[in-house]
């Protein structure tokens, strides 16, 4: 959570409205300069599944791995301060995970901007993606991926990356491992596209995705740049409709 202020209650609400009730949110406050941390609290002292942490800025991937080492639960699931979640996204999602025999799993979802108003089409995913389809574009949204870490442990972001990147490199390190991560159609999420968003801005993101590929994944020159021209072939027809 960065200045999330103006949605942190909303995404709360979607996770507490959950038809599966084991769970624990852990909220970690990225230096936020709102009243965002007021809120939380709030919800905090009513139900204990819920857990304010706070940290110097330092970015999602920072934010994110300090939550991942808090959690003490077989799965892993990312949420940012702004985006929801249905109410059956967790029943659905472990439901699903069993139906595939699954270490890795993630959903459509629809889009909606600042005022919650839906906008674009809804993403529909693909059923099944592995290593080399991550490559070329990722399917697995931040908000709706779940992975089990009983067989291979937590995985965490890059931190030198800060807010740019770090979540897609930690799709690529999770699936490495698993080898393939299976996709529900079902629609069971909002992403919030808010215009301002560091990620937003593909311009920004062009570099560190070329950066992703060449330094991370260590795949070459040839290969970065072909993965990186098909990266913006399918970001491009993402958000086209």
């Amino acid at each position: 959570m960065y200045n999330a202020e103006k949605y942190v209650g909303a995404t709360i609400e979607s996770v507490i409205k959950q038809t599966y009730p084991n769970w624990e949110m852990i909220i970690v406050d990225d230096g936020s300069k709102d009243g965002g941390a007021d809120i939380v609290s709030g919800y905090a002292s009513k139900d204990p599944r819920i857990k304010l942490v706070h940290q110097k800025n330092g970015g999602s991937a920072a934010a994110r791995n300090n939550g991942i080492r808090r959690a003490a639960g077989q799965y892993i699931a990312l949420l940012d301060a702004d985006d929801l979640w249905f109410p059956n996204f967790l029943e659905a999602q472990l439901n699903f995970m069993e139906k595939t025999n699954s270490l890795l799993v993630y959903s459509s979802h629809t889009r909606i901007d600042e005022n919650s108003k839906e906008i674009l089409e809804p993403f529909i995913v693909p059923k099944i993606v592995d290593y080399h389809d991550l490559l070329k574009s990722c399917a697995i949204s931040c908000l709706t991926g779940l992975y089990n870490i009983e067989p291979y442990g937590k995985v965490y972001l890059r931190e030198a990356f800060k807010s740019l990147r770090d979540d897609y490199i930690y799709w690529l390190e999770i699936i490495k491992k698993v080898k393939v991560a299976y996709g529900n159609t079902e629609v069971l999420a909002q992403y919030r596209v808010l215009q301002n968003s560091v990620s937003r801005n593909k311009t920004n993101v062009i570099k560190p995705q070329f950066m992703v590929y060449y330094k991370v994944e260590q795949l070459g020159l040839l290969k970065s740049v072909y993965y990186l021209s098909q990266w913006a072939i399918f970001g491009y027809r993402k958000y086209r409709k």
